[in-house]
């Protein structure tokens, strides 16, 4: 089991599939970095900017459709989804395009500049009306929860059989990677430890809240993107862009905005915890997949020093 290889797609598959929707004149067709799982590919079309994605993967961009209705209905800057459909064995989306790069590639001072707009963004997904819809851990299209609990999702996401999923036979990483068991083991049993501080809480998660799916025009923040959307404790957006700016101090200015705003955070500290021990362990996972070493070794040192 190695590191995930992206589908290839041939320029003509790709206007063909641009053709289906917008007819002709779709101009600019060029890869976009970024996206562990999807080739994602940038065009214009009468003068606007849209983005077309493809994925091998079963079910991909469903949920997204109904994410993007979900927050760009609620005033989030995230993109609007036009059109989904299959080409081949290919599912793909086609989104709007917000302007702007990759916060990323901005330097670590207009990245710090930029961090009241995070924090109020992250307050605004933390408050995002999720309607009538029921379950934790991944959402669904239909916009519900895979699991009963938070617990249920935990111990099912980190389970040895994930047949059918990108983490099928994902137990041979501790033969051919550098994925430890013993350590796996223990964060595993820490995580369990904190699960009931983090499952009383149902919010909206976009899951993969770092600079990478953080665009700016340099001195604002003009949208995010992507993201493995789930149900359960907020907190753990909060936890992965820390873990992305750890010198940037997010957690003390995130409690300094919600305390000015006069938002309890009960049990912070703990439910942190769970945030950290929950997002770290599904980064040791990937990060040995991927091939990325030192990215787990920084990991495995934050999650077992934590205290």
């Amino acid at each position: 089991m190695t590191s995930y290889d992206k589908p290839s797609l041939t320029m003509s598959e790709i206007e063909a599939v641009l053709r289906k929707h917008f007819g002709t004149g779709a101009t600019e067709i060029t890869p976009m970095a970024g996206g562990n799982l999807s080739s994602v590919f940038s065009f214009v079309h009468e003068g606007k900017g849209y983005c077309v994605k493809f994925s091998d993967l079963a079910g991909a961009y469903k949920t997204e459709r109904y994410v993007s209705d979900l927050l760009s209905g609620q005033g989030i800057p995230f993109p609007k989804c036009l059109a989904l459909g299959k080409t081949g064995r290919l599912a793909y989306a086609i989104m709007e395009r917000i302007e702007g790069r990759n916060l990323a590639d901005c330097t670590e001072e207009e990245q710090a500049r930029q961090l009241p707009d995070l924090m109020a963004i992250l307050t605004r997904l933390a408050a995002v009306k999720v309607g009538a819809t029921s379950g934790y851990g991944w959402i669904g299209p239909d916009g519900n929860g895979a699991y009963a609990s938070w617990k249920d999702f935990v111990v099912a996401f980190n389970a040895e059989d994930q047949t059918g999923t990108f983490w099928e036979n994902w137990h041979d990483l501790y033969r051919t990677s550098c994925l430890e068991k013993d350590v796996f083991e223990e964060i595993y049993h820490r995580l369990m430890d904190y699960v009931p501080y983090n499952e009383s809480y149902r919010g909206f998660i976009h899951g993969d809240f770092h600079q990478w799916n953080i665009l700016s025009d340099g001195t604002r923040i003009t949208g995010i993107i992507d993201g493995n959307c789930m149900y359960g404790d907020f907190l753990v957006d909060l936890a992965i862009l820390d873990r992305h700016m750890p010198r940037s101090g997010v957690v003390g200015k995130y409690q300094d905005v919600q305390a000015k705003a006069g938002i309890a955070l009960p049990n912070f500290k703990e439910r942190l915890l769970g945030a950290y021990y929950f997002k770290g362990l599904d980064g040791l996972r990937f990060y040995a997949k991927m091939g990325w070493k030192d990215a787990y070794q920084g990991t495995r040192e934050f999650l077992l020093n934590l205290k």
